[in-house]
């Protein structure tokens, strides 16, 4: 449910003070929140922000949460430093801004900057993953509006290994069966932002 005074759909309560247990870092042309589990892992998990962008407390909240199972989560920036949409802008101009970054458009063979940039990203931070971290066993989760990157990620990088999607819409879509790995999409029966039609 959302938090009604600050319009925020992917809330899990209110974590907007929160600091964070990890560290920002340089991931070649991208900056990336990531942190670590106390024991030594090969295991890593490449955390997609939603609407509000990598540097939402709550998204790192989750990536932090992520290290008490024994990853290594990484939140890039796939925005590249392009404007997010912000828990303070008005819900009247979300139609509009969606349209510049319509996620959707997403695949291989498409030219637009949504599929260069998330594939650059994603080959970026898989890399630093490899080199810097050891990981071999890696995997992708993606929230709300980049839920739905999760899967074009499935069918563009064999070696992500299971992807989870939380609200990326599904409806209507051929990728399906192309999904190179397996891939865990969740969506809420009663959802206000992403209605139960618009999923299945």
């Amino acid at each position: 449910m959302p938090n009604e005074l600050r319009r925020c759909p992917c809330d899990i309560g209110d974590r907007f003070g929160y600091e964070g247990g990890g560290q920002e870092v340089q991931v070649e042309h991208i900056k990336a929140y990531v942190c670590k589990p106390p024991a030594s892992t090969d295991k890593a998990v490449i955390v997609i922000h939603d609407i509000f962008g990598w540097q939402l407390p709550n998204t790192r909240y989750m990536a932090d949460m992520l290290t008490t199972s024994g990853y290594i989560a990484i939140c890039p920036d796939f925005f590249v430093g392009r404007e997010t949409w912000k828990p303070s802008d008005h819900w009247s101009k979300f139609d509009d801004w969606l349209k510049t970054q319509d996620t959707r458009k997403i695949n291989k063979m498409s030219g637009n900057w949504i599929s260069h940039c998330l594939l650059l990203e994603a080959d970026a931070v898989l890399k630093y993953l490899k080199e810097q971290h050891g990981a071999k066993k890696l995997g992708v989760i993606g929230f709300c509006w980049r839920g739905i990157a999760v899967s074009h990620l499935i069918m563009t990088c064999p070696e992500l290994k299971a992807g989870v999607s939380l609200y990326g819409l599904i409806k209507n879509s051929d990728d399906i069966p192309t999904l190179l790995n397996p891939t865990f999409f969740i969506f809420a029966e009663k959802d206000d932002f992403f209605p139960l039609h618009q999923v299945c």
